[in-house]
């Protein structure tokens, strides 16, 4: 009980410990002008959301100038890319969207929140575009990130009214942002019909961005003396200069991406799955119940914040449901196939695959399902050799037991010994020490024979 105590105060102690560098990393920061540089990296998903919504509040405290918000994303949720939008919209800041490294891109949702931002730019060797609805199972709201159409062939054509209705929805939102911003509205509606593509220079040339730099200092001397409006005021750029200070993801955000990576929620989903299962088979072993619990409330945690199929889901539990069932009553085999064709098909049916950065890997699925099949036949191999056994009872059974002498027995002489676990009445033609290994040989009522083994 103290062991247990100790570890508990520990657990609090450190999470204390968390929370208080938390709160200090959010407390404001004054010492001068400087821009704040906030990165968007990878698809666009609820930690991102979040990292940039704190980061842009903490931006404010701390007393930035202007936020360069830098880009490189495939893209990602719907839901995700409007909060960040309206994190931008509502910032009291004025906000520099920038595409970059070199080679970066600001695909599907990148290109929604490029728009967003009062100042586009992108540094060379980078593109942007692709901004079609990707559908979900009819749900909404929906994530983008469609590849973009191959050369020559025709735009993305709805095929239903609620498909018709999404893109509209799109084409209406991102129409907004570019009239706002004062760009290009008709380009933007083609990335998204047609999921059209820009370079760089062409997106300077399109009026779709306003400038392009090779860095953020660059950056920022271009964006000198330009014009923008923030929260509801025109404001002019001074920003020559500023030093740059970078905002990374706090300990909560990193927890958040990590567990709400498709491979990394779908492991969790299995490692609580037959973590309970493995509980159920044997009670009281505590430590696969409780693991499993833990991972089974954290995987459908990060499940609720991704764009999940829940008949993928439903699969993945009636899998391992036969798949238990097969090992408590053993068949053919049937029951244990049908159960790792649920989990396989199960397994790549949980994420939409056409979502850039959220699905899981094949490689990873392959993997389970090749070591559930060996285990399935290893289980079926270890029921027909059992089914093969010559069945012994009575005394047959009794003569392959073991044991071992409890005290001494002289030469055709009895005493005690413990054999399976029960003490008997043995007989000896030989002598033999207490704590002897003997063998039954043979049985007179009560009375076991027994020989040295």
């Amino acid at each position: 009980m103290t062991r247990w105590l100790w570890i508990s105060a520990s657990l609090l102690l450190a999470l204390a410990i968390m929370v208080a560098v938390g709160q200090a990393a959010d407390a404001p920061v004054r010492t001068g002008a400087f821009a704040a540089r906030i990165e968007l990296t990878g698809p666009v998903g609820p930690a991102a959301a979040e990292y940039i919504d704190s980061s842009l509040q903490r931006a404010n405290r701390d007393g930035a100038s202007v936020i360069v918000l830098q880009i490189d994303t495939p893209g990602g949720l719907s839901e995700s890319m409007r909060r960040i939008i309206a994190s931008i919209l509502a910032n009291r800041l004025p906000v520099l969207g920038y595409v970059a490294p070199s080679g970066a891109r600001a695909a599907s949702a990148g290109t929604y929140i490029l728009y967003a931002c009062h100042v586009a730019a992108m540094a060379p060797a980078t593109h942007l575009g692709a901004a079609t609805p990707v559908p979900l199972g009819g749900e909404s709201p929906l994530p983008f990130g469609r590849p973009p159409a191959a050369a020559g062939s025709a735009p993305t054509v709805p095929t239903d009214a609620e498909s018709n209705k999404v893109l509209n929805d799109a084409v209406a939102s991102i129409r907004s942002l570019a009239q706002l911003r004062g760009r290009n509205a008709e380009w933007a509606e083609q990335a998204v019909r047609g999921a059209a593509t820009l370079t760089a220079d062409e997106a300077l040339r399109n009026h779709v961005i306003d400038l392009v730099a090779p860095d953020v200092a660059s950056l920022l001397a271009r964006a000198e003396g330009m014009h923008v409006r923030v929260a509801g005021a025109d404001q002019v750029l001074h920003v020559t200069g500023l030093s740059i200070r970078d905002y990374a993801p706090d300990w909560r955000t990193q927890f958040l991406d990590v567990v709400t990576h498709p491979t990394i929620a779908y492991l969790l989903l299995l490692v609580g799955m037959w973590g309970l299962v493995i509980e159920a088979f044997h009670p009281g072993a505590l430590v696969p119940g409780a693991v499993g619990a833990i991972c089974l409330l954290i995987g459908l945690y990060a499940l609720q914040l991704l764009p999940v199929n829940y008949a993928g889901l439903a699969l993945m539990a009636l899998g391992v449901g036969l798949i238990a069932a097969e090992a408590m009553s053993p068949s053919v085999g049937a029951i244990g196939i049908g159960g790792v064709i649920a989990f396989v098909i199960g397994s790549i049916m949980l994420f939409n695959r056409d979502v850039p950065g959220y699905a899981v890997n094949l490689g990873v699925i392959g993997g389970i399902a090749f070591t559930a099949v060996v285990l399935l036949v290893w289980l079926l191999r270890l029921v027909k050799r059992s089914r093969q056994t010559r069945r012994f009872h009575g005394d047959d059974q009794m003569l392959l037991a073991h044991g071992e002498l409890i005290d001494a027995v002289a030469a055709d002489g009895e005493g005690w010994a413990r054999i399976g676990g029960e003490q008997w009445r043995v007989h000896s033609d030989v002598a033999l020490p207490a704590g002897a290994h003997i063998r039954v040989v043979g049985r007179d009522g009560l009375l076991l024979r027994v020989m040295r083994t």
